[in-house]
Order: C-alpha cells, then structure tokens, then sequence
C-alpha cells in the first residue's frame, strides 16, 4: 500500500520561474505538497525568465495560475489563495514583494499561520542586500569559486552545476521552511523566512571557512586532503581519454589502491609532502595502461574509492542509476524522459506523469476553489488580469 505523502495537505504558492525558490517548490511537490505556481499571463509574461519546458521537470505534480499581481483584482484574488495556503515562496528583489502588496505583512494580515519564504541572491538586509547575481556570484561571494581548482590561465574553473541555486538556495529555503512547518504545527505561528544564497554558500564551505577561523590558515585548491594536496585524492586520465576519481583516503583504501596498481612502494608515503609528485607520476603511468570501465571492473570490488568520471549521458545509463530516470508526456512535445524523485522518502509515479504548459482553465479552476465568482474571472478576463 503506498504511504501517504509527506506534505500531503500543504498548498506552496510559488511566485518564482527559475532559480532557488524554484528548486525549493520542486522539492516541497516531490515531498507531497500541492504546488501552485504564480505567473503573470501571457501578454506579461516578459516580466519573468520563462525556462525549457523540460526544466525543474517540466512542472510535474504542479498546477499554474497566470495571473497581473500589478492589478487591483489580481492581487485581491492571489490574497484569496495566500489566505488558505501554508506556504509563500517569493524571489523577487527585497522590497518588491512588500511595494506589489504581496509582501509577508500583507499576507499574514489575511493568513497568520502562513510560512512566508523569501529567496535572495544576498538576503533582505545587509550592504549587499540589494546587489544584483546569479548563481556563479553567489559561489564567488561565498569562497566557493576560490576553492574550485584552477584554469590553464590561474583563474577559478566553473563548476559544473548550479550548486548555489540548487543548494545553497534551494536545499537552503526547503529545509527552512519544513522546519517552520514543523514548529507552526506545534505552535499554530506563521514565519517569515529570509533565505539568503550568498549565506547559503557560507555553509557549503564551512570546512574551510571554519579551518581559517579556527587556525589563520587561509585555505586554497591543492592546500589540504580534500583539495588536491595528495595523490590518493586526485583525478587520473585513462588509455581511452577519460577519466578516473581516486578518493582512496583511509590508509587502507590506499593500501588496496598501489596493491591492485603494483605499486606497493607507496603505501607507506601516503601523507609524504615530498613524494607525493612520485606517486601521481606512477598513478597516472599505470591509469594510462587500460581503459576507464576496465579499471572499474577490477577495483571497484577491491575497496580502492574509484569511480568513473560520466558525463551527464553516460550518467543517466548507468545500471545504478537507471531507477532514477522515469517517462513524461508532454501535451505538445510528446514523450520524453526525466530524473523522477530524488529524496528519501520520495516515490516516483509508476506510469508516465502528464505535463504542460499553463492554460486558462487551470487559472479559471484555481480562482474558483477559492470563491472567486464566475462574474470576476470574467472582469479580470476582459481587463488582461488572467488569460
């Protein structure tokens, strides 16, 4: 028997296209909860990034209100909603939301117990508070960057995910307000939430950001264990041109690594400052022998920390994770495949979930449920406030 969802009774209004709230109202629908997303409608919808219909995947689980929240009628109907919700999520520039009339003051005055969660680049309050950034400047801010290793020319390598938005920002503002949930329950209190990317980071990189606080160091890529400073933590090409991760840290692993490679001289230099240019030198002589795969055939049973290195296409066909991978069906572009739920406690749908694009009727059904009368969603119709 399938187990009730997590969030099962939650209503998310989510007021956010792209980024960390988006990341976050995906994981609150794969939790259970009843997503709603908040746009504008068409002929406005230039005011937000509209991404691939594939992203954030494809709005499944979710429903879509279009809707003006510039418009007098329009703000008074997303109230209505607001008002029988658990959840707002915002990402609009601080101060935006509070100036629409949608801000946490406005709704907590129709809804006391709502959980008010607003995503930033930087936070509501602060020097910074009002600088404009993505992703890629919020993980400079944060250190992140820094300790990314290094290009041909010196500078920071792009890391390859947005891990500020996904993490810092997403992972960030869900567990945020899953704590909130919690404590509202206990306390029948709603919460504003300020979450903030940039501090988000922060904890990304609190090993480092802790050792220098702790010690003076001032930790940089090659500096430490975790950094490239040893050859038993390090990325080695193979005789086909790709690519193997070594992250044989426990001296035992080790021991079980320069075994496998013959190369039992090193077992005991693990840690040796001065010998580690020797050991990657032979590393990388004996990688270079056989192919990727064939090394993971032979070491992965030895307990030696190796992985392959995919790229994404090569990821989603690994017999690992081909469970992880499941059908959607898009009303205009067909069949195509997606990462179902990731997260413990997640189920993934056994048939194809149906996706879409928003449509009036959606709009229209959702307006309904919250008494908003025929006779209004008509107004608003023929003044451009819904599609």
């Amino acid at each position: 028997m399938a187990q009730r969802p997590h969030l099962a009774g939650v209503t998310v209004l989510d007021l956010s296209s792209v980024g960390p709230a988006a990341r976050c109202s995906r994981i609150l629908a794969d939790y259970g909860a009843s997503v709603v997303k908040v746009g504008p409608p068409p002929r406005k919808s230039g005011v937000q990034i509209q991404p691939p219909y594939w992203s954030y995947s494809a709005g499944r689980g979710m429903r879509r209100l279009q809707i003006d929240l510039k418009a007098p009628d329009g703000r008074a109907a997303f109230m209505r909603l607001a008002a029988k919700a658990q959840v707002v999520i915002e990402s609009f520039r601080p101060g935006v939301a509070a100036r629409m009339g949608i801000g946490w003051d406005d709704v907590r005055a129709v809804n006391p117990r709502i959980i008010y969660c607003s995503t930033s680049g930087y936070g509501q309050e602060g020097p910074g508070a009002r600088r404009a950034g993505h992703d890629l400047n919020c993980r400079a801010m944060g250190g992140y960057l820094a300790m990314s290793g290094r290009r041909a020319d010196g500078g920071p390598a792009l890391p390859g995910a947005t891990v500020a938005d996904s993490a810092a920002g997403g992972m960030h503002a869900a567990i945020a307000i899953l704590a909130a949930l919690v404590r509202a329950g206990a306390t029948g209190e709603g919460e504003y939430l300020d979450v903030s990317v940039a501090a988000g980071v922060l904890w990304l990189m609190s090993l480092p950001i802790d050792q220098h606080l702790a010690t003076g160091e001032r930790p940089a890529p090659g500096g430490d264990l975790l950094s490239g400073r040893y050859a038993c933590y390090e990325v080695y090409g193979t005789q086909d041109g790709k690519w193997l991760a070594v992250a044989a840290i426990e001296p035992a692993f080790f021991a079980n690594l320069c075994t496998a490679l013959g190369l039992q001289r090193w077992i005991a230099h693990q840690l040796d400052d001065t010998r580690q240019d020797e050991i990657r030198a032979d590393f990388r002589r004996a990688f270079a022998t056989r192919d990727r795969d064939e090394w993971v055939r032979e070491l992965s049973p030895r307990d030696t920390c190796v992985a392959p290195v995919y790229d994404v296409a090569e990821v989603v066909e690994d017999p690992h994770f081909r469970g992880r991978v499941v059908d959607a069906r898009h009303e205009k572009h067909g069949m195509f495949r997606q990462l179902a739920p990731i997260f413990a406690g997640t189920e993934a749908a056994g048939a194809p979930c149906a996706v879409g694009d928003a449509t009036p009727a959606e709009t229209e059904e959702l307006l309904r449920q919250v008494g908003v009368s025929g006779q209004e969603i008509e107004k608003m119709r023929r003044e451009g406030v819904v599609p």
